[in-house]
This record gives structure tokens, sequence and C-alpha cells, in this order.
């Protein structure tokens, strides 16, 4: 199967470049699969499409302010670091820009010394291996200097950094917002609960790699990030409460999907369980935990959408795209939402 089979295009106009004020006033495309047939709703409109005893999947990742600006100590001139994940103890790994000028042996400082940062070593993909040193506490620094890691195609300033969050993130360690759950508030998760439906939590932290497009030509060939998760045995006995009395498990977002069907055995009964997954779900790819999905617009000849297509058909979700961009809807991490049935 080639990337290219993946390709669409996209009006820049319509990549979405700020949240709306209302949360869930985002519009909802409701793809279903087994008629063939799509309509277009707004995102309050969800809980028309869950009854008593479904299970409702969320991811509690939080972003943290991973971006930080500041300057090489010794050699002069201004650097970036974007922190992906912690290694251990003050030990980060991180891209940096200018990359090739950012070496090991080098010293960084961010906010006017607050934050220090030596370079340990280059690692995989050109990342670089970082140690901090600080007086305080490092959530507080990084909370106080860091700038929330938006995605390259989103050119404008986000002024309210709780924008890209979810209203139920609680875990610190994403490099990027699970975006399909930016569309809930509060009201409508209490109004899944008022529908008799359930709620469970898992955690994905969520790394750069998700956005990336495919490079390879043969969707084969590529190498999938891995990814921390978590999914405790509480939660995994909600999820599985409704797939015993034969209930559907509806998926916030491809994280929580891609969660799922990791730690899913071949009944389709979740394991509780903890660790890195580098599951690629592409066409072909049976599912054994997800009945519906929540999810955004993503974009071409990425692995989200590779993964949307695998759960509903390339032709209907790329004949379900083109309805999209027919209508205007807006697209990526600030855009509007589609709901798989």
């Amino acid at each position: 199967m080639k990337t290219k089979d993946f390709c669409y295009t996209l009006p820049q106009e319509l990549i979405a470049q700020s949240p709306l004020e209302d949360r869930s006033s985002s519009r909802l495309m409701v793809a279903d699969r087994m008629a063939g047939a799509i309509s277009n709703r707004t995102f309050k409109d969800i809980v028309d499409y869950i009854s008593q005893g479904d299970c409702l999947v969320i991811n509690d990742t939080k972003v943290i302010p991973a971006r930080l600006l500041g300057s090489r100590m010794e050699k002069g001139g201004p650097v970036e670091l974007l922190l992906l994940s912690r290694k251990r103890e003050d030990v980060w790994e991180a891209l940096s820009k200018p990359g090739k000028r950012t070496k090991p042996g080098d010293r960084l400082s961010f906010g006017g010394g607050l934050l220090a940062a030596d370079v340990l070593e280059i690692a995989d993909d050109g990342k670089r291996l970082v140690k901090f040193s600080y007086s305080g506490i490092f959530e507080e620094l990084l909370d106080s200097l860091g700038q929330m890691p938006l995605p390259p195609y989103i050119k404008e300033t986000l002024k309210d950094k709780g924008r890209y969050q979810t209203v139920y993130a609680r875990s610190d360690g994403s490099a990027a917002a699970p975006t399909a759950g930016l569309h809930f508030t509060d009201e409508t998760l209490q109004a899944v609960k008022d529908k008799g439906a359930s709620i469970a939590s898992l955690t994905l932290h969520v790394g750069l790699g998700t956005f990336r497009p495919v490079k390879e030509e043969d969707i084969m060939s590529h190498q999938m990030h891995s990814e921390y998760y978590c999914l405790e045995e509480a939660q995994a006995e909600i999820i599985n409460k409704a797939k015993r009395n034969g209930k559907k498990v509806m998926a916030v977002g491809t994280t929580s999907c891609r969660t799922l069907e990791s730690c899913a055995g071949d009944d389709g009964m979740i394991r509780p369980s903890s660790g890195w997954t580098d599951i690629f779900i592409y066409p072909g790819y049976k599912f054994k935990a997800t009945d519906s999905l929540i999810t955004n617009f993503h974009l071409p000849e990425s692995t989200l959408l590779m993964l949307v297509c695998a759960l509903a058909g390339r032709e209907f979700i790329l004949k379900a795209y083109e309805e999209a961009i027919s209508q205007r809807y807006r697209f990526f991490s600030f855009g509007d939402a589609m709901l798989i049935i």
C-alpha cells in the first residue's frame, strides 16, 4: 500500500488557526460506515450517538509547555529546545534548533539563567539528550518559561494555554494535545453520563511523530514512533463491562484508539498495562476493542489518516474529506470533528 494513496488537496484557508470560543460549538461530521452515509451536525449533538451502557474512552494526558527559547552560553546565538520525553531525573530527549549548532558539551540558558541545560549526546533522528540544572521546582520553571508546542501549521499565537488542553487533562507528559478531546466541555461530559453511559480514562503521552507525514513510498516501510501509555485496572473494568454487555466502546481520538488496541486481547477484552506502544494501524487491521471513533480531520499522508481509513475504509474516508472541504469544515488541531459509527 502506497503513501500517496492517502493524499488529498486541502485549501490552506481551511487550516484552523485558533480554537473556537465555545469548545462544543465545532461542527461534527457523522460518517456511518455501514450505511456509507455522511451527515453534518454540531459537536453538542455527540450525545445523540451515545446510548445507555456505552463507554466513552478519553485520554487524560496533559500537554507540557515544552518549547523553550534561549541561548548558547559559551558560543552565543539563539537556541530552541522542544522537549519530547523525560528519560530520567532532569534528563530529557528533545529536538533542538538550530540542530547542527547544538552539540554535546554545549551549555544552554533559558530565562536569563533560571534554567540551564547541558547537551549530553545526539540520539536517534538527530534528537538531543539534555540534562537540566536549576534552583526550585522544574515544573514551575517550565510553566513559567515554556511555550505550548503548537504544530507548525498553526501560525497564530495562542493567547490562552488552557485552550490547547482538554478539560479533563490530568497527567503531565505530552508534546502535543489529543485534539479530538478539545471539543468536550464539562457540560457535554455530564450529558454523556446523563444518557447512562460510562466514561473511562487512559493515558497516552502524545509525541510529535504523531503529526509527521509518512516519508516512505510504501507505508509498510514506515517506522512508527513509540509513546508511553498507561491503562489502569479500574478503568479497564469500566470498558470491559460495556464489552460484556454488548455495548459500544467509543474512543475519543486516535491516541485513545491506539491505546485500546494495544491493550486488547484477541477476545476484545482490555488488559490493564503500561509501557511503550508503537502500534501502527492502517487498512487491513482488524480492530479488537474500538467500536466507534471521535476524531479530527488529519494531515494528508499521516499515520492518523491511515488509522481512520483502517476503521471506515479508505475510499469512504476520502469521500468524507472531499465533503468536508466542500462544506468548508475547519481542519487539523483546532478544527472540527468527525464521528465514525
